[in-house]
C-alpha cells in the first residue's frame, strides 16, 4: 500500500489555522477584560520580588564581594553602613562607581531594599 505523504502535512496545516483562529477570538474576547484591569492600576507592581539575601545572591554580588559580605575583588560590605548612609549606598546601587562596580545590576524598589539592608551592616 502506498500512502500519499502530503496528508499528514495538510492535516497539520489545517489543524495550525484552525488554533490561530480559536486563540484570535479568544484574545478579543478577553480585550476589554484586559483593559480594564490597566485601569484599576493592575500594570505596575512595587513589590520587591525577593529578600536582599537573595538578591545579593541573584544579581552577582556575591561574585566580587563575597558570600559574607567579607570582600574580594570587591570591596567588603559588611561593615559599609558604618562608611555610607542608605542613600549613598542606593546611588552606588543605581549608578555604580568608577572603580569597577557595574551600574544598574539592582532597580527600583529593590535597590531601595538592598540600599536598607546594607545600610543596617555596622
Amino acid at each position: 500500500m502506498n500512502r500519499n505523504p502530503v496528508i499528514p502535512f495538510i492535516l497539520i496545516m489545517v489543524m495550525g489555522i484552525g488554533l490561530i483562529f480559536l486563540l484570535s477570538f479568544k484574545g478579543l474576547g478577553d480585550m476589554k477584560e484586559i483593559a480594564e484591569g490597566d485601569k484599576k492600576g493592575g500594570g505596575e507592581k512595587t513589590e520587591v520580588a525577593a529578600k536582599p539575601e537573595e538578591l545579593y545572591k541573584s544579581t552577582g554580588c556575591i561574585n566580587c564581594h563575597g558570600e559574607n559580605l567579607e570582600g574580594g575583588m570587591g570591596p567588603k560590605l559588611d561593615d559599609v553602613g558604618s562608611r555610607l548612609d542608605e542613600a549613598g549606598i542606593k546611588d552606588i546601587l543605581v549608578n555604580g562607581t568608577t572603580g569597577g562596580m557595574p551600574a544598574g545590576l539592582v532597580k527600583g524598589a529593590e535597590a531601595d531594599a538592598m540600599a536598607k539592608w546594607l545600610a543596617e551592616k555596622k
